[in-house]
């Protein structure tokens, strides 16, 4: 049970109800992430809105994907975890093993990719202030200083999510519970 209320587009405040809407529309169902945001108006457009402009960035959807699955793995928001496994799954693609190590927190095999969770982890543990060393594996694999940046963009997107579920004690929603850490298979 969740520890703030999960509104729904009959309870919210009307603020919060055009992006309940959206994410409705988008998913087929209110994700309980999005009910927990919508206490807050302002939070849930800043989700909105930052998820919009971090869908511009450089990096692919894949890579995005992966910096949001290793921060919710990071920061222990399961719900995340499980919600953005869905996504590289459903609409990215993403082989199951991949998805799976990405949960575990252990080698993809994909050179950029493990290079972009090991900067992704670095720029959290740090709080940015990552070595010289972890930077130039980053751009050594490929990766520009525009895209070290966009990396500290999703983890800002990240954090606001993990943070919110972690806070409320969101349940998954039954659509996510197949792709939930230790269900998941390869």
């Amino acid at each position: 049970m969740s520890r703030l209320p999960l509104q729904t587009l009959d309870t919210a405040p009307e603020a919060s109800r055009p992006f309940i809407e959206r994410a409705l529309a988008g998913n087929g169902f209110v994700p309980n992430l999005i009910g927990v945001l919508a206490n807050a108006p302002t939070a849930l457009e800043t989700y909105f809105t930052v998820g919009e402009i971090n869908a511009r960035a450089s990096l692919t959807l894949a890579e995005r994907e992966v910096v949001q699955i290793t921060a919710a793995s990071v920061h222990g928001c399961e719900f995340c975890v499980s919600g953005h496994s869905a996504i590289a799954l459903k609409k990215v693609g993403l082989d199951r093993r991949t998805v799976v190590a990405l949960q575990q927190r252990g080698a993809t095999g994909n050179t950029r990719y493990d290079a972009l969770v090991a900067f992704t982890r670095a720029v959290i543990a740090s709080r940015g202030a990552v070595g010289d060393g972890e930077l130039e594996a980053f751009t050594d694999a490929g990766f520009t200083p525009a895209q070290a940046l966009e990396v500290v963009l999703g983890i800002s997107l990240a954090t606001l999510c993990n943070f919110a579920n972690n806070l409320a004690g969101s349940e998954i929603n039954p659509q996510l519970q197949d792709f939930r850490p230790g269900v998941l298979q390869p």
